[in-house]
């Protein structure tokens, strides 16, 4: 038997804010967790399958040399984040300096700019339909980090408060 999990604050129907999203519990799993699921597992059979894939591809052939093992590994990590994006989100890394920047600069010269292509066209393409635009709009999410990865860190969203960002 589900029942609504008791919201934080008054409501706003008095004139105050709400400072969280009431959830709806069943048994051990939540609404929420429920929806980012369910979308993860279309997004992953229409759009984050074949992106992910580029990522590994990109990753694999950045790993062949020694010096750009660290643009492969940001390449891998992306590529977990393009294969199930929902309840996840990208923050810059606070301890990020100038390698980081000039690795973007590297990075965005020879991998950057066809992985964003790609989901640039693949948003698009999901956004003709209704039902697609949660999915080009996850699309359209992934092209920042496709383009400037290093100095970043992909989170879970319930966790943003843990790197200050509300």
């Amino acid at each position: 038997m589900w029942r609504p999990t008791p919201m934080s604050g008054p409501s706003p129907a008095f004139g105050r804010s709400r400072s969280a999203v009431p959830l709806q519990t069943v048994g051990a799993l939540t609404y929420r967790g429920v929806m980012r699921t369910l979308l993860n597992v279309i997004w992953l059979v229409l759009a984050g399958f074949w992106m992910a894939l580029g990522y590994v591809v990109a990753g694999i052939i950045c790993c062949i040399f020694i010096i750009t093992i660290p643009f492969g590994l940001a390449s891998f990590r992306i590529a977990a984040f393009a294969l199930w994006p929902f309840g996840k989100t990208v923050v810059k890394k606070p301890s990020a300096g100038a390698g980081s920047c000039v690795g973007n600069a590297i990075w965005l010269i020879f991998a950057g700019w066809w992985l964003a292509l790609g989901h640039l066209l693949t948003g698009i393409a999901l956004c003709i339909t209704i039902l697609g635009i949660p999915f080009g709009i996850a699309n359209f999410k992934l092209i920042p980090v496709s383009l400037l990865p290093l100095g970043r860190e992909i989170v879970d969203t319930d966790d943003l408060a843990t790197f200050g960002v509300e």
